[in-house]
């Protein structure tokens, strides 16, 4: 992968120069910079990115196999008791290549497995990069992911993401930073997020693709139990480039799925760029989502956002900032929105577009 570039307009987060005589990944501070000036609304931020400028050694490449970088991995598995990930990655960098590549790097990552315990996750991410490139490539940093997988305790994300980028490239591609995320799955105990993010990237491109930072999402999986998003997102940005592009910061977002327990969000998001790019792209900061779910409990937005944009560009584009939007779903119990925002800016651009925030929206 060389001089690989995504820049919009006052939003630049870079990734760049592979070497493959060398096999080392650089990542210096030009390549890596977040600056938003002088938006309309006011609020004039900028934030620079003068980071990561140690050559990175010791990159494994792979074709289309799973890449593992201090991550625990489950496949087919049965565990009776506690799986605990306190892994400490630092100036490296983990790459896949290929057709359904898979990079983890400082994550817990469960599939059609069955847990009768916690599942904890509290890796140290530093100056480091994770990138999968490929159709259906998936890059996950600092996360707990869950497929076809039941767990009977709580699931906890404690990880800290520090300077960092993590990057999957393809068709359907998807990018998780400081997040868990939890697809056919079943879990019976809290789930709750509480990552730091601070200073990194994290980016999607592709058809379809989707990039999570500090959030929760789950589609077709089932809550019995609260589930809590307390993510702090700092200096950071998110980018998903794409049809039908999502891009979630600091957010709760439901599919499908079901919860018994409260929905709660108390993220904190701060100088920060979420972006989705594409047609019917879909931005979400501080925010709760959901569609075709039910909740029988409250569903509470505490989420605070200062200075940082949301945007969301194309044909029928939703921006969400500080809001909860639910469509085609039922909640037994009250809907509280208490978002605070403050010099930000929330932005949806294209025919049809929809720009919610501070807002409780219903269809």
């Amino acid at each position: 992968m060389k001089n690989f570039k995504m820049e919009t307009k006052n939003i630049t987060a870079a990734v760049e120069t592979v070497s493959e005589d060398s096999a080392v990944l650089n990542i210096n501070s030009s390549c890596m910079q977040i600056s938003m000036q002088t938006l309309k609304t006011g609020a004039g931020l900028l934030i620079k990115r003068s980071i990561m400028e140690e050559k990175m050694k010791k990159v494994l490449l792979t074709a289309g196999i799973l890449v593992l970088s201090a991550s625990v991995a489950f496949a087919g598995s049965t565990v009776k008791g506690k799986v605990i990930n306190k892994s400490n990655v630092k100036q490296s960098a983990n790459v896949a290549i290929g057709k359904g590549a898979q990079a983890n790097m400082g994550s817990v990552r469960l599939k059609n497995s069955n847990v009768k315990g916690k599942v904890i996750n509290k890796s140290n991410v530093k100056q480091s990069a994770n990138v999968a490139i490929g159709k259906g490539a998936t890059a996950n940093m600092g996360s707990i992911t869950l497929a076809n997988s039941s767990v009977k305790g709580k699931v906890i994300n404690k990880s800290n993401v520090k300077q960092s980028a993590n990057v999957a490239i393809g068709k359907g591609a998807t990018a998780n930073m400081g997040s868990i995320t939890a697809r056919n799955s079943s879990v019976k105990g809290k789930v709750i997020n509480k990552s730091n993010v601070k200073q990194s990237a994290n980016v999607a491109i592709g058809k379809g693709a989707t990039a999570n930072m500090g959030s929760i999402t789950l589609a077709n999986s089932s809550v019995k139990g609260k589930v809590i998003n307390k993510s702090n997102v700092k200096q950071s940005a998110n980018v998903a480039i794409g049809k039908g592009a999502t891009a979630n910061m600091g957010s709760i977002t439901m599919k499908g799925s079901s919860v018994k327990g409260k929905v709660i969000n108390k993220s904190n998001v701060k100088q920060s760029a979420n972006v989705a790019i594409g047609k019917g792209a879909t931005a979400n900061m501080g925010s709760v989502t959901m569609k075709g779910s039910s909740v029988k409990g409250k569903v509470i937005n505490k989420s605070n956002v200062k200075q940082s944009a949301n945007v969301a560009i194309g044909k029928g584009a939703t921006a969400n900032m500080g809001s909860i939007t639910m469509k085609n779903s039922s909640v037994k119990g009250k809907v509280i929105n208490k978002s605070n925002v403050k010099q930000s800016a929330n932005v949806a651009i294209g025919k049809g577009a929809e720009a919610n925030m501070g807002s409780i929206v219903m269809e």
